[in-house]
């Protein structure tokens, strides 16, 4: 977790961008990104070069010998104006070009990066402020990596807001992935899901990096994401560099269009979809309309959720509340699907507080597996009340949380047969979903208490009122009493 005095630099970092006049978030912190990646080049050269030293071995780095001044090391107590110059012209186009064979995330996206910090002061101060920041521990690039994320506080222009981190590693922690899985993220944004992915099996299956096939899984295979915005593209691969994935598969793409053929493919999805609205049917693969006939995106994600997986893959996906209580065809048409020709297992509703201050609005988390052949027979409800934080803009720690009680249920599904409906989370039978109209809405199946109250009878009620105001007469003749005194006085 990032400490109160790594946040107190990264902010003043922050400061010095802004004052600099490097006002759009997204700028900041790809160009933060840049110094953070070119300082941990050198990093990484330093700790093989020890290593070398040590074993006694040759080693020839990426830096070639007419190369050494790029490296941080030796570039970062140069004076201002020679240290900028050697940056823009040298370092900045030396790391543009590490992966020529364009086969890499980081080598499709840094093409048409641009070194932006506008003079030699600021990029001092900026160098100063990382040099200051103790990085030393594996995630603490990561950590840092995502406060600065936390700062990107404006959607975007396609409905998309920033997943928060806890939701994410919930939802990880629900699906659990395995070493072996094959992770996906339709819509990834700054790959958060990938990342919180990556985390779990880290440290859950240390020793699948002992495993030669499955480390090279790992680095080149295992993780997919996919976005419009090459911003996010370039943000999202850093991210999964920065957290130590060599090679993750971060493209452009439509995930909704023609172009994306993507089918059977991966075993896990993770996302947060863009509620944009509605798309023209011209724009969008005539796989997805047949499984539901209509131009709202949040609808056609889980039908391309469903085509990507594989038989037996699972999905945790974040939708808005229209989707799980609409009424239009389309909407009954992906539910239907859903609970009929696959396995559904939870519906977690969420308070629409979760993504302030990016929107106000409800949603939920559908937990399922592909079959292709039903296999619902109960799904889980869960009412999440509080996720840890003031469900509004300021979303300040709060002691209520139920996302530990939501992970221990889910994995303890067993134990739920005996929850009533009247309980925070409970089990209904899929038949009575269906004869419900495959309405997913957790208050269509939840019981409501009422409590029986005792009233006095209303005579009883009248002759207090009437004592009351006795009471009150007599106050005030005393209290025009008293002033009457003071008069004569």
């Amino acid at each position: 977790m990032i400490t109160g005095e790594i946040k107190n630099k990264v902010d003043k970092i922050w400061e010095t961008f802004w004052t600099g006049g490097i006002t759009n978030p997204l700028e900041v912190i790809e160009q933060f990104t840049y110094l953070l990646f070119i300082k941990g080049l050198d990093d990484i050269e330093t700790t093989k070069e020890s290593e070398a030293a040590f074993l006694g071995l040759n080693y020839e780095g990426m830096f070639p010998s007419d190369k050494q001044d790029l490296r941080w090391s030796k570039f970062k107590n140069m004076e201002a104006s020679q240290m900028y110059s050697l940056v823009l012209n040298q370092v900045f186009p030396f790391i543009k070009n590490l992966h020529q064979d364009g086969d890499s995330a980081y080598a499709q996206y840094m093409g048409d990066a641009i070194f932006k910090i506008p003079t030699p002061q600021m990029l001092t101060k900026i160098i100063d402020g990382i040099e200051g920041i103790d990085m030393e521990k594996r995630d603490a690039k990561g950590d840092l990596y995502e406060y600065l994320l936390s700062k990107v506080a404006t959607a975007g222009t396609n409905g998309q807001f920033r997943t928060p981190r806890h939701i994410i590693e919930m939802m990880v922690r629900l699906m659990k992935p395995s070493p072996s899985d094959v992770i996906a993220d339709p819509a990834m944004g700054s790959a958060g899901f990938l990342v919180a992915a990556q985390e779990y099996v880290r440290e859950n299956h240390a020793d699948l990096f002992l495993h030669a096939g499955l480390k090279k899984h790992f680095h080149q295979d295992m993780f997919y994401g996919f976005d419009m915005d090459r911003t996010m593209l370039r943000i999202g691969a850093m991210n999964m560099l920065l957290h130590g994935v060599d090679q993750p598969n971060i493209e452009y793409k439509d995930s909704l269009s023609e172009q994306n053929s993507d089918q059977e493919k991966y075993t896990l999805v993770l996302a947060n979809p863009p509620f944009k609205g509605s798309l023209d049917y011209d724009a969008v693969s005539g796989d997805l309309l047949k499984v539901t006939k209509t131009k709202k995106t949040e609808l056609l994600f889980l039908a391309l959720i469903l085509r990507s997986l594989k038989l037996g893959g699972r999905s945790a996906t974040i939708v808005p509340d229209g989707v799980v209580f609409g009424s239009s065809n389309a909407h009954k048409e992906i539910r239907k699907e859903l609970v009929d020709k696959h396995k559904l297992e939870a519906v977690i509703s969420m308070p629409s507080g979760v993504f302030k201050p990016y929107a106000g609005v409800s949603t939920a988390i559908l937990i399922f597996t592909k079959t292709g052949a039903g296999g619902t027979d109960q799904v889980w409800f869960f009412d999440m009340k509080a996720d840890g934080y003031s469900l509004d803009d300021k979303r300040q720690l709060t002691e209520q949380n139920d996302i530990p009680d939501i992970v221990q249920r889910f994995g303890n599904l067993q134990e739920e047969t005996v929850r009533k409906r009247n309980e925070q989370s409970f089990l209904v039978d899929v038949q009575e979903i269906r004869d419900k109209g495959y309405d997913l809405s957790i208050n269509k199946y939840k019981e409501i208490e009422y409590e029986e109250l005792a009233y006095a009878h209303p005579r009883e009620i009248l002759l207090r009122i009437q004592q009351l105001e006795e009471e009150i007469q007599a106050g005030l003749e005393e209290l025009v009493g008293s002033i009457e005194a003071e008069i004569h006085e």
